[in-house]
């Protein structure tokens, strides 16, 4: 399973040249690990055409409109589970340290609980304990999910994925809930898009990507991506 969590954590960082030109590596870890049935590799590789096809603005537009650009679709676990209170920070240190004490250091300018960068922790440690630790947000991938499926983009494959490698399923209540408090912050930023914006005449430059853990993309599948 070391090999497919990394390769999903892969799909999941913002598109680069580097991720364009390593998707027939993620696609031989998927197809050679086997821990996705059939249906879901063909799924996945829908995704994985489009991104060695597409063109690279295009792609990096789309991710930026999906992850950046809806709250709902945040790939910062704690932000859907905490939202912006006190409790967000402590659970950010929290993993952090879970990080940490596992000799997992975090060299990309990331939060803790950016999913790319949980999944590829999570590639590090035993198949079971991962598992057990991919449970714990499995509402927000099932919430996240269905969002996706909804907007008709291939990314919800990655997330059926990894709804479907913990040993447990999401608690209904808890995806029940999830799908209000999206519902209503996507209603929110609709409405933050229409108000006024002030007149300015010439464009800032757009903030950098994290490079982290893109740059690595290749050596997290080349690195422990034995079988389970």
């Amino acid at each position: 399973m070391r090999g497919t969590l990394k390769a999903l954590s892969a799909l999941l960082v913002y598109p680069c040249a580097e991720l364009q030109a390593a998707t027939g590596e993620i696609r031989s870890v998927l197809s050679a690990e086997r821990a996705l049935p059939p249906q879901v590799l063909e799924s996945l590789d829908v995704l994985l055409r489009r991104m060695s096809g597409d063109d690279l603005m295009d792609l990096q537009a789309e991710y930026t409109a999906l992850f950046d650009g809806s709250r709902s679709l945040s790939l910062h676990l704690f932000e859907h589970v905490h939202g912006e209170s006190r409790e967000r920070g402590q659970a950010l240190i929290d993993l952090a340290g879970e990080y940490m004490k596992r000799g997992f250091v975090i060299s990309a300018n990331e939060l803790s609980d950016f999913l790319p960068l949980f999944l590829e922790f999570l590639s590090f440690i035993e198949p079971t304990e991962a598992r057990e630790w991919l449970g714990r947000p499995a509402h927000v991938l099932v919430a996240m999910e269905e969002r996706l499926r909804e907007r008709g983009s291939p990314y919800a494959a990655v997330f059926h994925a990894l709804v479907l490698l913990p040993d447990r399923e999401a608690d209904p209540q808890a995806v029940a809930e999830l799908r209000l408090r999206m519902s209503a912050e996507e209603a929110r930023s609709v409405d933050e898009r229409w108000e006024d914006a002030p007149v300015t005449f010439t464009a800032p430059n757009p903030a950098p990507r994290p490079a982290g853990v893109t740059a690595r993309i290749r050596t997290m599948l080349q690195r422990d991506s034995r079988p389970e």
